[in-house]
C-alpha cells in the first residue's frame, strides 16, 4: 500500500525553471526584439535632443539680432524723458555679456534716455567680460550720468563694472550689500595623485615649454608659476587703476590697502570710500532725478529677447555645458574677477 510520502501522493507545487525569453513584437514582416526597440528609443531620444539644440541655436542667433526692449518700472507713465534701468546680475560671462552690452548701447543711443541706473547683483566673472562692460559704460557716461544701485552682492567683477559710473557717478549700497573682493583668481586643480593611482600618465606632445602650462596632471613648476603670476598681476594692477581713476574718495595707495580680496559690508565699504551712500534703489533713482533737474522721469527696464533654451530650462540652466565640454574646458586657463575660492570652471 502506498504511503503519503509516496511520489504518487506528492502533489506539492513545483517550481519550473525557465529561460527568460526576449520580448518580441510581431509585425507583418516578422518579429522585432526587445533590444531593437531599446535601440530605436535611444536613437529617437538623441534625435529629439539634437533638434531641440539645433532650434535653440537658431533662435539664439535670431534673437541676438533683436534690439533690447523697454518695460515700464516706475515714475511717469506718460513722460517722454526716461531713466534706463540696466541690471547686471549673476556671473559676468557669455552670452549675458553681449546682452548687457547691447542694452548699454541702446541706452547710449536713445535720445529720450537722460540717465542710467546700473543695478549690480553679481559676484563677478571673467576679466575680459568685466572690462568690456566697463568700456561700454565709459562711452555711455560721456553722454549721460550713471548711478549705481548695489543689491545683495557687487563683488570683484561686480565692483569693477560699477566703476563704469565714473568719478561723477554715485554708488548706493543696500545695508546688507557685500562688495569689494578686489583681486584676480585663476582656478587650478592637481589630479596627479589620483591619476597615478588609476595608472594614468600625462604625456602631451608640445612645441614649447609653456604650451601645456596649468596641466592639472602635472605639478606647477616655478617658471610656470612666475609666468602666470605675471599675467594675473597685470590684470590686478589694471583693477587697481580702474578704481583709482573712478573713485574720488580713494587714491592708489588707499586702493592697494583695500585690495586684499576680502569682502566688505556696506557700512565698511562706505567708511573706506568704496561706495558713496547706504540706500536702496528708489533712493538712487531719486538722487539721479535730482541731478537731472528734478522732473518726474519714466523709469524703464531694458530687457534682451529670450532664446528658446532660456524659456525651456531657465536662463541659468540654459548655459550649463555638457559633461564632455566641462572636462575639455576645465584645463583652459581663465582669469576671473570673482568672489570665490572656486571660480566657474568654464564659460560659454
Amino acid at each position: 500500500m502506498s504511503t503519503p510520502e509516496s511520489p504518487i501522493f506528492d502533489d506539492a507545487p513545483r517550481t519550473v525553471q525557465r529561460q527568460p525569453q526576449p520580448i518580441v513584437i510581431q509585425t507583418s514582416n516578422g518579429f522585432v526584439s526587445r533590444w531593437t526597440i531599446r535601440l530605436l528609443a535611444v536613437l529617437l531620444g538623441f534625435s529629439v535632443l539634437f533638434n531641440i539644440g539645433l532650434f535653440s541655436a537658431w533662435s539664439e542667433y535670431y534673437s541676438a539680432a533683436e534690439p533690447p526692449t523697454e518695460k515700464y518700472v516706475s515714475g511717469s507713465r506718460t513722460g517722454l524723458q526716461k531713466i534706463a534701468r540696466i541690471t547686471i546680475s549673476g556671473t559676468i560671462m557669455p552670452p549675458f555679456t553681449e546682452r548687457w552690452i547691447e542694452q548699454i548701447q541702446a541706452a547710449t543711443e536713445a535720445d529720450a534716455v537722460k540717465g542710467v541706473l546700473l543695478v549690480v547683483d553679481s559676484p563677478g566673472g571673467l576679466v575680459a567680460d568685466s572690462h568690456q562692460i566697463y568700456h561700454e559704460l565709459g562711452k555711455l557716461r560721456a553722454k549721460k550720468p550713471i548711478y549705481v544701485a548695489m543689491q545683495r552682492m557687487a563683488a570683484s567683477g561686480g565692483y569693477y563694472v560699477a566703476m563704469g559710473a565714473g568719478p561723477q557717478g554715485k554708488i548706493f549700497a543696500e545695508p546688507t550689500t557685500w562688495t569689494g573682493s578686489i583681486g584676480v583668481i585663476m582656478p587650478r586643480y592637481e589630479f596627479g595623485d589620483l591619476a597615478s593611482k588609476l595608472g594614468i600618465k600625462s604625456a602631451p606632445l608640445k612645441t614649447g615649454e609653456f604650451k601645456d602650462a596649468l596641466n592639472p596632471f602635472e605639478p606647477l613648476s616655478e617658471s610656470e608659476r612666475e609666468l602666470w603670476m605675471n599675467i594675473l598681476d597685470q590684470s590686478f594692477q589694471q583693477f587697481l587703476q580702474i578704481i583709482d581713476e573712478n573713485r574720488e574718495t580713494l587714491d592708489l595707495a588707499g586702493v592697494k590697502k583695500l585690495a586684499t580680496g576680502q569682502i566688505y559690508t556696506a557700512k565698511d565699504a562706505k567708511a573706506n570710500g568704496l561706495v558713496d551712500q547706504i540706500g536702496f534703489e528708489d533712493e538712487a533713482i531719486a538722487a539721479l532725478q535730482a541731478e537731472l533737474g528734478g522732473k518726474d522721469y519714466r523709469v524703464v527696464e531694458y530687457e534682451s529677447p529670450s532664446s528658446l533654451m532660456d524659456v525651456l530650462m531657465g536662463q541659468a540652466q540654459a548655459q550649463a555645458p555638457n559633461p564632455l565640454e566641462t572636462l575639455l574646458e576645465s584645463a583652459v586657463p581663465r582669469a576671473w574677477f570673482f568672489c570665490s575660492g572656486l571660480a566657474p570652471a568654464s564659460a560659454r
